[in-house]
């Protein structure tokens, strides 16, 4: 029974590991995406498709690390109740942050799926107007589903907690597992996955070795590697934890260990920050020889006069 299994071991480990895991990330995921943000919005200045994308989830990830420092507080110190207000709204960001990462990466692997796949198309489908309406959709859709439904994952009982651990039974519900599992990572993983199999087979296909061909396809494989890497474990652990919360499983040492699974794998999901670093990398580089080869056009493209036609 859950009554005669302990998780103290776990917890004492895990209030080093957060730690040790959350200093490198925060530090090196900070650095990195505002370097990313000045790149994009002051050096290149060229609001492109890929830009509008990229520093939409710039700004997610932002969002993601600003409650970091308040989590490894939490980790090791209990809150006040009259703090619940404050860590709803941290836990809010935190979560924003996570799935509004997921779906902008969902979004730039469609974008690439139709600026490859659908090239006539994409003069209709694709403009910044367009990229910016859809990041605003991702924004706002984000921010419904994530603060309608986090405000009421804690219990209103007067006592001390710990702000990011601890969710209520309400949390764990079976409407609010599956709706995070389905739409938070299964259908933008299988979109994602489509998209670029699809996008690198065309690439492969037409048998174009350009540099803008060889950039698309590490941009590709940047964002399989940010998307998977970091959600595909943290959502594995949610579902097996949910499944002890639903007594299906039973064994105490099964449970002992998805509890730290689900720990070090929701620290870890954290990574995220620091691998979509590449995508802003590919994608800067990929503006910058698109600039660079367009402004030699332009000069070829000026007339020359000779002293005889003066």
């Amino acid at each position: 029974m859950a009554s005669n299994c302990s998780f103290e071991e776990v917890d004492h480990l895990m209030k080093y590991l957060e730690l040790v895991i959350y200093l490198p990330i925060f530090l090196c995921g900070l650095v990195l995406n505002v370097m990313a943000l000045l790149v994009f919005c002051v050096f290149l200045r060229k609001w492109t498709e890929s830009t509008i994308y990229m520093t939409n989830l710039v700004l997610m990830d932002l969002l993601l690390l600003f409650p970091l420092p308040f989590k490894m507080h939490a980790t090791n110190h209990l809150w006040p109740s009259n703090l619940r207000s404050l860590c709803s709204f941290l836990e809010s960001l935190y979560f924003v942050g996570i799935y509004g990462s997921i779906y902008t990466i969902m979004c730039i692997a469609m974008d690439r799926w139709v600026a490859i796949r659908h090239p006539f198309k994409a003069k209709q489908l694709r403009s910044p107007k367009v990229a910016l309406m859809t990041c605003a959709v991702v924004w706002l859709l984000v921010l419904v589903a994530i603060s309608s439904t986090i405000s009421r994952f804690r219990e209103t009982e007067q006592r001390d907690f710990h702000c990011f651990h601890a969710f209520s039974e309400k949390g764990w519900s079976p409407v609010v597992i599956i709706c995070l599992e389905v739409f938070g990572f299964l259908v933008p993983a299988l979109v994602l996955v489509c998209c670029s199999v699809q996008t690198i087979w065309a690439l492969k296909k037409s048998g174009q070795h350009s540099s803008k061909s060889r950039a698309c396809v590490k941009i590709i494989y940047s964002s399989l590697c940010a998307f998977l890497l970091p959600f595909t474990p943290s959502h594995l652990a949610i579902l097996l934890q949910f499944l002890v919360r639903q007594d299906v499983i039973e064994d105490c040492g099964a449970k002992t260990r998805i509890s730290l699974f689900i720990q070090t794998a929701m620290c870890l999901a954290n990574i995220t920050c620091c691998l979509d670093a590449l995508c802003y990398y590919f994608i800067a580089h990929e503006v910058r020889s698109t600039t660079n080869t367009f402004r030699p056009s332009i000069t070829s493209r000026r007339p020359t006069f000779s002293t005889s036609e003066v």
